[in-house]
């Protein structure tokens, strides 16, 4: 992968970051677009997947994907609701794990988690020591 796409991929993750109260979050909406899901139908199962592994490790899948609904415009100022999710970091890892790798930015975030995780350790070594 071209070391432009993988500062720009980053970049993109980052600042669809969200924070409320703290809490570093993502919309399931926007991170569908993220890793190439052109579809909520097909994005919705990944999410479905990635909240079965999750539940499998014991973490509580309600922390990680909270449900939400949001207004989005229609014609003539009309709105209609959808429903979408806050997901936590540890939830957009688990839907990158869980995602079609034949995606190159499926492939790019399980990259993308996998040196963050690294990261973290070295740090943790360091504070240990």
């Amino acid at each position: 992968m071209e070391k432009q796409l993988i500062v720009k991929l980053t970049k993109n993750f980052e600042d669809f970051a969200q924070n409320k109260d703290g809490v570093e979050f993502w919309f399931a909406r926007d991170l569908q677009n993220l890793l190439g899901y052109n579809r909520w139908e097909n994005f919705i199962q990944v999410i479905e997947k990635a909240k079965e592994s999750g539940k499998n490790a014991g973490s509580g899948v309600p922390d990680h994907f909270r449900d939400v609904k949001k207004m989005i415009p229609l014609g003539k100022g009309a709105e209609r609701e959808i429903e979408d999710f806050m997901l936590t970091r540890y939830a957009c890892y688990l839907i990158a794990q869980n995602g079609d790798p034949r995606k190159e930015e499926i492939a790019f975030a399980q990259s993308y988690f996998a040196i963050q995780t690294r990261k973290q350790e070295l740090v943790e070594q360091r504070i240990t020591l």
